[in-house]
């Protein structure tokens, strides 16, 4: 194992009517005027939203609003959050929604305590000094960011997917109300099941021993999230289900399932062209690679695949186990191709320029697990395509 440092600063509140502690939060924290951060007309039109704005008004304290936010969070838009915030004088940002209305507020978080353009973090020319704080109604259990170090922006006119990583970004609180996910679409449960899954699946595969309660934690939530997750698309209204998935999407990406082992998240980072290029869900994106990568680096290490699939997918095989996360997959709606999700094969030139993007133009490699340069690229997003 390796030596490490856990840092989990993120106050939870979690339950019904934790939105009633936005306000004792806020002013913990000390927010003198604060950012409402959202994405499109369903935070508004729940109600969610103007119970928020209710609730500032009520306590005096002032407010500006930016919605808009999309899947894959643009950088335009972060921009636009961060000179409304220099101009109007906030000091703290609230991010109502998922992972990437959280994702654009720790950006425009960074933005506030940063003289330069922000993306200089993204694009890896500088590092972060600090970050306003941000705080969090969950309503969309997937990402984890509402209790991880990362954020993760899309430069539209650049066609670039980038990730920054740093504890200044982690939030102050994230308050949690399982019942606000019960509306949730089947496909985008789904998307977050996937997403919850992968971020323990990419520590799981890792070129370390781990610690004995590192594993077992790991592989506890990755096989819990998969029988909880089927059972909850079969029954979304359940509060106790909602409530698991929910807490396993913070678990699984505030470092604990990866605790002194290198993460290999090479799917992640192959998974961010697909989303990119093609303006696919996240987690769709990951299903569709997982497998085939899988197949690819088995011969690495394939006694952690046979691990894998006794313990994690209770199947006999190393094979075995990748076959039932496919089928997993699909019993949940997810595509496990390329064909799959975006409805036909990538052409010749868009594997490649997926590569050379993953790759920064064949200079770096991705994951750990097996380190993926620029031809395994290739071949993986080939064997995706089929």
């Amino acid at each position: 194992m390796k030596d490490f440092v856990y840092y989990t600063p993120t106050e939870v509140v979690f339950g019904r009517d934790s939105e009633e502690q936005i306000i004792p939060l806020l002013k913990k924290y000390n927010a003198g005027k604060v950012l409402i951060h959202y994405g499109g007309g369903s935070a508004i039109k729940s109600g969610l939203i103007p119970e928020i704005r209710k609730k500032l008004e009520d306590a005096f304290i002032p407010y500006v609003e930016l919605g808009g936010v999309v899947p894959n969070p643009h950088l335009s838009l972060v921009y636009e959050g961060i000179d409304l915030c220099k101009a109007s004088g906030v000091d703290f940002i609230l991010a109502v929604g998922g992972g990437s209305v959280i994702d654009s507020a720790k950006a425009i978080a960074y933005g506030l305590e940063y003289n330069g353009d922000v993306w200089d973090f993204f694009d890896g020319k500088a590092k972060p000094a600090g970050a306003a704080p941000v705080g969090v109604v969950l309503t969309i259990p997937a990402s984890g960011s509402e209790m991880s170090d990362s954020c993760v922006i899309t430069n539209a006119e650049k066609g670039q997917k980038r990730g920054c990583n740093s504890d200044f970004c982690r939030c102050k609180f994230a308050v949690m109300n399982p019942e606000r996910t019960f509306s949730l679409p089947a496909y985008q449960s789904a998307c977050g099941i996937t997403d919850i899954m992968m971020h323990s699946i990419e520590r799981y595969f890792t070129p370390d021993s781990p610690m004995s309660i590192t594993d077992a934690l790991c592989s506890a939530l990755i096989k819990d999230v998969r029988i909880t997750g089927e059972k909850l698309l079969e029954d979304p209204d359940n509060y106790d289900l909602r409530a698991s998935i929910m807490w396993a999407g913070s678990l699984s990406h505030n470092g604990l399932t990866g605790c002194g082992v290198r993460s290999d998240f090479a799917t992640h980072r192959l998974g961010h062209e697909l989303s990119s290029l093609f303006d696919a869900a996240h987690g769709a994106s990951l299903a569709t690679l997982w497998c085939h990568w899988a197949k690819y680096v088995m011969s690495e290490n394939p006694s952690r695949f046979l691990s894998f699939a006794k313990d994690v997918m209770e199947v006999d095989t190393a094979e075995e186990g990748i076959d039932a996360m496919r089928a997993f997959f699909k019993r949940i709606g997810m595509p496990t191709s390329i064909p799959e999700l975006i409805g036909r094969k990538a052409t010749q030139e868009e594997i490649v320029l997926m590569a050379e993007r993953c790759s920064r133009g064949g200079t770096i490699s991705v994951g750990s697990f097996k380190p993926i340069e620029y031809s395994d690229m290739l071949t993986i997003y080939h064997l995706s395509n089929i």
